[in-house]
């Protein structure tokens, strides 16, 4: 089949700091025959801050209209059209309008590209200080208790770091559901207004941050969570544990933080390690 001559460009944008735009994004927006935007008043302020007048049409694409909105948007793009697709903050189709779109043109062999940009789920697992070789990423849980208990209970073996998007004034019921489904000692970071002012990350184990989200928090969230420790690693012998830490420490590490990176490569409590670090310190 010969390819439509379309492109869909789905566009990263800033999750907070305006200078994080890629550079291609300003040329795209200055470009596309059509730009479907989540919030067409967002869309005006960020071009205005970009210095850029779009040639093409506006038109608005969100959950309420994306069912209905996408036929139109692929005809234009089997029509030879250059579709700009952008939500409020960083890229399309990640907990974000744009999977439906993207389907649909892929059906009908549009060409379907991007221009990479910032990302609330990578910038948060590169800051939260849990090992980010291997994670998953579960989106927004449901919002119903018991909807939210079974979801969390389907990840609770699951070894991989966990990374969610959640609401300000939701977050002290998921991180207290999350606690009573994966133990109140499961390492986890809190990430609150990524690249903005008051940018925050607050790291410690779910216990502790579900009581410290009890007193309200503000801002745009993200959540990561340490996956499940391997079977039998509550049974690590306590000498290897403080050879680990050692062996941290002699690499520049201060002990604080080398028990918590031990803690979290073996997915046990901290406290265990520094018991086994304290008791060692004795028995010399």
């Amino acid at each position: 089949m010969t390819p439509n001559p379309g492109t869909l460009v789905l566009a990263g944008t800033p999750i907070g700091d305006i200078a994080d735009a890629p550079p291609r994004l300003a040329k795209e927006l200055a470009e596309a025959d059509v730009i479907a935007a989540e919030d067409t008043r967002r869309l005006r302020r960020l071009t205005q801050a970009l210095g850029v007048t779009p040639r093409g049409r506006v038109v608005s694409y969100f959950e309420g209209n994306e069912t209905a909105r996408t036929p139109e948007l692929v005809e234009e793009l089997v029509g030879g059209a250059r579709v700009l697709l952008v939500t409020d903050a960083g890229m399309p189709s990640v907990s974000d309008p744009g999977y439906r779109l993207v389907a649909a043109a892929v059906e009908k062999d549009v060409r379907v590209t991007a221009v990479p940009g910032p990302s609330a789920v990578l910038t948060a697992l590169a800051l939260s200080g849990l090992p980010v070789d291997r994670f998953c990423f579960e989106g927004f849980l449901p919002r119903k208790a018991g909807e939210r208990l079974t979801r969390l209970r389907d990840v609770a073996e699951e070894r991989r770091t966990l990374v969610y998007f959640e609401a300000p004034h939701r977050l002290d019921d998921t991180l207290a559901a999350m606690a009573e489904v994966f133990g109140t000692d499961r390492r986890a970071a809190v990430c609150r207004e990524l690249t903005k002012t008051y940018e925050e990350v607050r790291r410690g184990e779910l216990g502790e941050l579900a009581e410290w989200a009890a007193e309200g928090v503000r801002g745009e969230i993200t959540v990561v969570v340490s996956g499940a420790p391997e079977k039998g690693a509550e049974d690590l012998d306590a000498g290897e544990l403080v050879r680990r830490v050692q062996a941290r420490e002699a690499a520049g590490e201060r002990r604080k933080e080398a028990i918590a990176a031990v803690a979290v490569e073996a997915g046990i409590a901290k406290r265990v390690v520094f018991d086994a670090v304290v008791a060692a310190k004795h028995n010399t």
